[in-house]
């Protein structure tokens, strides 16, 4: 075996190991990273020739988790591995997104990438490790592909900007994104952050670079030692540069004058430049009559590939010349904003948020804490209290389509929404919240319109948000060897799909809470990256007072449909008390309510919630709760329930869970002879007072008595001297028997085991 391993260190003086040459060797490249107990091996594997017909580049990237890597059984029936976790779909599209503007253009053959999680302690997390795996096995490999990248994690710790930080220092971290670049160039970066500033922002992406540069570095070497820097010849693209060039003279014009009008919305914009391309196919049919109807079919897929370069060549060259974008707006414009707060009756709070051509409908539901999402990964167990969908329907764009499970995409739209929002949510809030984001239409950042509508359903739904939050996308303009460059602020699909840039950030008036950029060109200035984020915050704000015109607040009352919930905390001790033994007590209290009682153990205390849909019900709950953690006090009277009836008095419940002894002689003032004599029986309710608390047994002294009026003339028996029940006898010496006699125990002859065994048998 030829094993190569090579190793980089972290600013902070840990190190990362890079081996191949060992495992996975029918691969096309594999590695295994090791970075302290936690192991990944990547590998990637390419067909030799694309399939015919395929024009785009068609990487699948998996990244999946063992439960064996962290010791653990898979929950479930099957105890294995099932299909792919949310936290394994955005890993997997973390990677993805660096790997894929990386590979020619030209280039058409399936390429498979997959990272698997071997071992792990918990102390380092290993989604920050995924990217640096993945371009290792790509640099093993003759795949072609441009230059190595690198994934790092940077979070900012007290003030300091931490690589790839531990599970541990994350708690303190007001900062967490994800940055994905070459040696010289970001290409991704995703995180979420706790209000930060746009410079502090910048300064997190300087420290990911200066770590990113030595991975990289590491990769180009490894790839020279193996002879792998010679990539494989392929041919995926047959070009006809005469058609080409034919089409570009007579239809360049045309997308011109149609990216310069302005006055096209997405339909009819769309159906003015495919008519440029129809006409030219017609024109193109006719004049070439020798050509059989399979090879004109070869030709059409042709002009589509060149056609597509026309459109994008003459949209970035009318934003670039003459500042003019395709639906007429400048650089810095915002589309046409309208709001709208409980257009639906029922949902607990809801939103129409409309940006131009992209809306959202957006409901928000209240639940109690056990409808928290329970998270089960292998390095994560915990719950989610608030949880954010995004749907995408085929409609949303006039697609004639069925819509089948939700996918990748949707899945990442969704979670960047939901961390640009999660951190507005108090944390005393006891609503568990599920907000769902359905797209009606999308011509433009669609995950952005989820966090806006996201805003207005909550505050609609009266959740006392820190503060709100607004979203925007960001585009870039700009070609290579160019110094003039374009900065673009919310903008359409196309200019997303034919632009350099798709950034993203979210945020209140006080700074960034999520981001998630792709840069798609030959390097980005921190200068670009800067004035992009200056930009994005001014579109933000003028949102964000378009939002704020709709309702400015949040809802000081909940809606009737609510449920109410009540949170109280009891001392730890009394938590047993309230749940009873296997959870009668609080199954109990909740069937006689009609309430729903939860309650955990957190900060040594326990949090009980309450939650009904009527006040009453809550109020009867708690007063039980409230019942079963008081401590009774002498002197008090309470109403009793007798429980046990006893030869010697009864058992009064006074309390839930707490019952003391009303002896027979403290039910009336005259003698009884039994308790029945009372006329009390078991269930019967009786007030007493609590006259003594044992100091030493905790038990609870009881009379009724006390609580009747006095016969008169009564006269309180007196009770014997204790002498006169007779003298007791004086204690014997230790030893000395009845009779007198004294047993010497210590020379006493010891019985014989055997005569014992004997004896036994004998019964």
């Amino acid at each position: 075996m030829n094993v190569i391993t090579k190793t980089v260190s972290l600013p902070d003086g840990r190190t990362i190991s890079i081996e191949t040459g060992k495992v996975a060797k029918q691969t096309d490249g594999s590695v295994v990273l090791r970075m302290g107990n936690t192991v990944l091996l990547a590998t990637v594997c390419a067909a030799k020739d694309a399939v015919p017909g395929t024009d785009f580049m068609p990487l699948q990237v998996d990244y999946k988790e063992q439960y064996s890597a962290a010791g653990r059984f898979p929950g479930g029936f099957t105890k294995r591995e099932g299909k792919s976790g949310d936290n394994e779909i955005l890993t997997s599209r973390l990677v993805d997104r660096v790997l894929r503007p990386l590979f020619p253009s030209n280039y058409h053959a399936e390429v498979y990438v997959q990272i698997m999680l071997l071992s792990a302690d918990g102390v380092d997390q290993p989604d920050a490790l995924a990217g640096f795996a993945a371009s290792a096995a790509m640099a093993c490999s003759d795949i072609p592909f441009e230059c190595p990248i690198s994934e790092v994690r940077v979070a900012r710790i007290n003030g300091e900007y931490v690589i790839n930080p531990t599970f541990e220092q994350m708690k303190d971290a007001d900062m967490d994104i994800m940055v994905g670049a070459s040696a010289e160039n970001i290409m991704m970066v995703e995180g979420e952050m706790k209000e930060v500033s746009e410079q502090d922002m910048i300064g997190a992406l300087k420290a990911a670079m200066a770590a990113i540069k030595p991975m990289c570095e590491l990769q180009t070497e490894l790839s020279k030692e193996l002879g792998t820097d010679v990539k494989r010849e392929y041919c995926h693209e047959v070009n006809d540069e005469e058609l080409r060039e034919q089409l570009r003279k007579e239809t360049y014009d045309k997308c011109y004058a149609i990216a310069e009008s302005g006055d096209h919305d997405k339909k009819s914009r769309e159906e003015a430049f495919d008519k440029i391309l129809s006409d030219f196919q017609e024109a193109y049919d006719a004049g070439h009559t020798d050509l059989t109807a399979e090879e004109l079919d070869e030709k059409h897929a042709e002009m589509v590939r060149y056609y597509a370069v026309v459109m994008r060549d003459s949209m970035r060259r009318c934003i670039l010349d003459e500042g003019k974008r395709l639906d007429g707006r400048k650089t810095t414009d915002i589309r046409p904003i309208w709001c709208e707060v409980s257009p639906l009756p029922m949902p607990h709070g809801s939103s129409i948020f409309t940006r131009g051509e992209t809306q959202s409908l957006s409901t928000c539901t209240l639940g109690t804490k056990m409808d928290e999402k329970l998270v089960d990964d292998v390095l994560e167990r915990g719950y989610q209290r608030f949880l954010l969908h995004y749907n995408f329907p085929p409609f949303c764009t006039g697609e004639a389509k069925a819509q089948r499970g939700v996918g990748r995409r949707e899945i990442g739209h969704g979670h960047l929404a939901w961390r640009g929002l999660k951190g507005q949510i108090p944390e005393d809030f006891p609503y568990t919240v599920r907000l769902v984001s359905q797209i009606l239409e999308s011509n433009g950042s669609s995950s952005m319109a989820t966090v806006c509508a996201g805003t207005l359903a909550l505050m609609d739904a009266g959740v006392p948000m820190k503060a709100p939050v607004s979203g925007i996308a960001m585009g870039l303009i700009k070609n290579p060897g160019e110094e003039k460059y374009a900065v673009l602020s919310d903008i359409l699909g196309d200019e997303d799909h034919l632009g350099d840039m798709d950034f993203k950030t979210t945020g209140t008036p006080n700074g960034l809470t999520a981001t998630q950029m792709d840069i798609k060109c030959d390097g980005l200035s921190f200068e670009i990256l800067e004035k992009a984020l200056m930009q994005a915050k001014e579109g933000r704000e003028h949102i964000l007072k378009c939002m704020m015109e709709t309702i400015s607040e949040p809802r000081k009352e909940l809606k009737p449909q609510v449920p109410r919930i009540v949170q109280i905390e009891i001392p730890k001790e009394f938590i047993g008390a309230v749940i009873g033994p296997g959870g009668k007590i609080i199954q109990q209290m909740q069937e006689d309510t009609g309430a729903t009682i939860t309650i955990d153990e957190a900060d040594g205390v326990g949090k009980v919630q309450v939650s009904a849909s009527n006040k009453d019900a809550i109020d009867a709950a708690l007063g039980k709760i409230k019942a079963i953690v008081a401590i009774p006090e002498v002197g008090e009277v309470y109403e009793g329930i007798v429980r046990s009836i006893m030869p010697y008095g009864c058992f009064v419940e006074i309390m839930p869970g707490k019952d003391g002894l009303l002896h027979i002689s403290e039910i009336d003032w005259k003698r009884l002879e039994t308790v029945e004599e009372a006329g009390i029986k078991e269930g019967d309710k009786i007030k007493v007072k609590l006259m003594e608390i044992d100091p030493k047994t905790g038990k609870y002294k009881l009379s009724h008595r006390v609580l009747l009026k006095k016969p008169e003339g009564y006269v309180e028996r007196e009770r014997r001297p204790r002498g006169e029940r007779g003298e007791r006898r004086p204690r014997r010496e230790g030893g000395e028997r009845r009779d007198g006699r004294r047993e010497n125990r210590e020379h006493r002859e010891p019985r014989d085991f055997n005569d014992s065994l004997d004896h036994n048998n004998d019964f």
